[in-house]
């Protein structure tokens, strides 16, 4: 295998060079520092394009591109439809990199068939909805010939192309421009919850992407359309990095208690140091709705920076904002807000104190605001009807406890 081509906006921007995934590095490329500029992020807080890359920071380079990679079965479905190791990083790359999270592209260019002429296949509802249900044989969406999608998470999902009459298989590395994830559950409201919780989140203005529920072949399943593809943009891709790429963290490492790598305020300087105010603001107030709805799981990796193409770097839109507080779970937040973990534990004033803490100039109106918002926004919405029958007595439940100056779960049945 030869070294592995990295892409960005159709510039070679570096080499991965080695195979071995304790020992591969970045090597930044002259096309790349001359493109976008010597010391460039554009690729990664994390991953600066340098012309002698720090030995010191190795290791934040690879986990940069580690994390492109699916956790738990998503990522042994993948290696095992490619006939690699699940610890096969470099392998798994080349074979699926043409389509990750972001405007990367990774290949190798000695493999037949380079450089790849990225196309679609129509795909039927009965197709679809085989592909949603079995995901060991196509995992991701992808078949052996010519899948080469990658995504991140855990969750059982596909990627696939909306045509304007079909849906569509990407296939040699056509961005795909949706996210799918069923109901494999009949019992289970996730996806029901989570079109309710994205709801809240667009009208709060968190999120500007369409998300919906729909049926293929009778099988419910939740639309995310993709945030980070856009016609207008080169290759129709925006590039982002989540934020346990930003930081160094990986795998687990996204939850703060597991490594202690990732915090709000942590990520809070990140976006600070991209020296958009308006990021940083809307950063607290995507804060305020996980808390306000019980979103436990708005881990490092739920939390993404964009860097568009000619345009300054900017907090990606909310996404996976999961109503959860009725679940059997630890009932904590993935990162603390005031240093506290406990859901039901948290107040107003620890939103307040956390906010204040990034440099957030009238910490309290805002939160304070953003709470008035959701509230009224939650007493007009109404969840789907197949949504969790309490989840938005829940929002209005927790909202209005903050709003008084009580715990979010002073009046819940999960009392600190």
């Amino acid at each position: 295998m030869a070294d592995l081509s990295v892409e960005l906006y159709g510039t070679h921007v570096g080499d991965l060079v080695g195979t071995n995934p304790r020992a591969f590095d970045f090597r930044p490329s002259v096309t790349g520092r001359r493109s976008f500029g010597l010391g460039s992020t554009i690729l990664s807080e994390a991953v600066p394009l340098e012309a002698v890359p720090n030995r010191g920071r190795v290791a934040r380079r690879r986990n940069f591109f580690t994390e492109l990679l699916p956790e738990g079965d998503q990522r042994t479905y993948l290696a095992q439809q490619a006939g690699l190791s699940e610890a096969d990083t470099i392998g798994l790359l080349s074979h699926y990199g043409r389509d990750v999270a972001g405007a990367v592209q990774i290949w190798d260019p000695e493999n037949f068939g380079e450089p790849r002429t990225p196309f679609t296949t129509p795909v039927g509802d009965d197709e679809v909805a085989e592909m949603l249900r079995n995901s060991r044989k196509y995992p991701l969406g992808n078949i052996v010939e010519s899948g080469k999608s990658l995504l991140n998470g855990v969750q059982t999902k596909i990627v696939l192309v909306r045509g304007d009459d079909a849906w569509l298989r990407p296939g040699d590395g056509f961005p795909s421009t949706h996210i799918l994830k069923p109901q494999l559950d009949d019992a289970s409201s996730i996806i029901f919850d989570e079109e309710y919780g994205s709801r809240l989140a667009r009208l709060l203005g968190l999120a500007d992407h369409a998300t919906s529920i729909e049926r293929f072949d009778g099988l419910a399943t939740l639309v995310v359309q993709r945030y980070d593809r856009s016609p207008s943009s080169p290759d129709g891709r925006i590039h982002q990095e989540d934020m346990n790429q930003a930081l160094g963290a990986g795998g687990v490492e996204k939850y703060q208690k597991l490594g202690g790598k990732v915090s709000l305020q942590r990520i809070a300087q990140v976006l600070r140091s991209a020296g958009d105010s308006e990021s940083l603001v809307r950063f607290a107030r995507l804060n305020v709705l996980a808390v306000a709805v019980g979103n436990l799981d708005m881990h490092a990796k739920n939390v993404s920076l964009l860097h568009p193409f000619n345009e300054p770097r900017r907090l990606a839109p909310a996404y996976d904002m999961v109503p959860m507080a009725h679940l059997d779970n630890d009932h904590e937040m993935a990162l603390a807000v005031n240093g506290v973990y406990a859901h039901g534990a948290i107040t107003a004033d620890d939103l307040v104190t956390e906010t204040d803490g990034w440099g957030i100039r009238d910490a309290r109106a805002l939160v304070v605001g953003a709470l008035e918002e959701i509230h009224a926004l939650a007493d007009r919405e109404a969840p789907l009807a197949q949504a969790w029958a309490g989840v938005q007595s829940d929002v209005m439940t927790f909202t209005a406890n903050l709003l008084a100056g009580a715990a979010v779960g002073s009046s819940s049945r999960f009392r600190p």
